[in-house]
């Protein structure tokens, strides 16, 4: 058996428990207090190996970075692992949907998504220095607190960290349940289009209210043919709110937006389709507001190679690796979108991820946290 394998599947009790550990300190997006907490219990069972620095986002918590000690001479160039601690999860959700273990998945918030990932990293890094086996570039693993509601308050230091780096390794999920590794995602925005109408008494005075409600109907149909499935372009209309009574001619609606792209040259097209909205009732005003919140990760020729890379090392493990494309985004986009070598979905296989059945198959536990480990060994 491979000697990286065989190690991590000797510590893989210890994983599980640990895993346990961080799902039963909830973490929630926006939730200062719990990222602090996850932050405090990080540290502390980490210092033996990693040394953190805590990077201040008011309002979220801190982002972290964990610098490695690990085998090897000087370390030239950089490996950074990016992985989240907030999850969808409100707090109290442990209460109805606790940590479990039964056939053969464990269960919990937050468990595949993306606790499970960061556990894969750190016992990594630990069979690694275990073994003694040297690694020739510094590592980090980047770990940011807002990651689940768009990644406004960490984006800066995501693009700093990843200018400084060769390669990005990210362990959000692997795509279904035979964990297929993804390299290439699409971009991520939202637009906001806002109406405003004329009210008037709906019976008594009719005709002088010009509905914000029915102009936004009408928005609706046209933005939602926006959509391009050959471009890979999505557009889902999927907040609508307005009016106050039935009774009275709504002077505003307002419907919100969620826009996909694979490709970052598609983008300025869409915007403009936006932007050259115009009413058709003339009485009505439109407002537009958004635009990409994170960029396509295209698939390069040298994201294309990391792949490769990861394939035969996977072989190496026993174990067949595919890869694919999705249209949710994660922190890779905005890597990625640099130019820096991005490889997503190294985190845990399993499914229902954001629901209240989330979980991650036991048994591929030890090959992906070997993966891992080789990948971090021969970068």
């Amino acid at each position: 058996m491979d000697p990286i394998l065989a190690c991590v599947q000797a510590k893989q009790e210890d994983l599980i428990a640990f895993l346990r550990q961080m799902v039963e300190i909830e973490t929630p997006s926006g939730d200062e207090e719990a990222i602090v907490r996850f932050a405090d219990f990080l540290e502390a069972k980490t210092s033996d190996i990693a040394k953190m620095r805590r990077v201040k986002a008011r309002g979220f918590g801190p982002h972290l970075l964990l610098e490695f000690d690990l085998p090897g001479a000087r370390k030239r160039g950089q490996i950074l692992g990016l992985a989240h601690s907030d999850t969808v999860h409100p707090m109290g959700t442990l209460a109805k949907f606790p940590f479990a273990a039964r056939a053969g998945r464990l269960y919990g918030p937050g468990v595949l998504d993306i606790k499970g990932g960061i556990a894969l990293f750190l016992y990594a890094v630990r069979v690694l220095r275990e073994l003694d086996i040297p690694v020739a570039k510094k590592v980090v693993l980047q770990i940011v607190s807002d990651e689940e509601i768009g990644s406004d308050s960490s984006r800066a230091l995501t693009e700093k960290m990843a200018r400084l780096s060769d390669c990005v390794l990210v362990v959000e999920p692997g795509t279904g349940l035979s964990g297929k590794l993804k390299t290439a995602r699409k971009g991520t925005g939202d637009y906001s289009v806002k109406v405003h109408g004329i009210a008037s008494h709906a019976g008594v005075d009719f005709s002088a209210g010009s509905s914000a409600i029915v102009e936004v109907a009408k928005q609706i149909e046209a933005i939602a043919g926006f959509t391009d499935l050959a471009k890979g372009i999505t557009v889902n209309p999927g907040v609508v709110r307005g009016g106050t009574r039935t009774n009275v001619v709504a002077d505003y609606a307002q419907v919100d937006v969620d826009i996909r792209i694979a490709r970052l040259r598609d983008f300025a097209t869409l915007d403009r389709k936006f932007r050259k909205l115009r009413p058709f009732d003339k009485r009505c005003q439109i407002e537009v507001e958004g635009g990409l919140n994170r960029p396509p990760m295209e698939r390069t020729k040298e994201i294309g190679a990391l792949f490769e890379k990861a394939k035969r090392l996977a072989t190496e493990l026993g174990i067949g690796l595919e890869e694919s494309s999705t249209g949710g985004g994660s922190d890779g986009n905005l890597t990625a979108a640099l130019g820096v070598p991005t490889l997503d979905g190294l985190g845990c296989v399993g499914e229902g991820a954001h629901t209240l059945h989330e979980s991650l198959l036991i048994e591929r536990i030890p090959d992906r946290a070997a993966l891992l480990a080789k990948l971090i060994a021969t970068l």
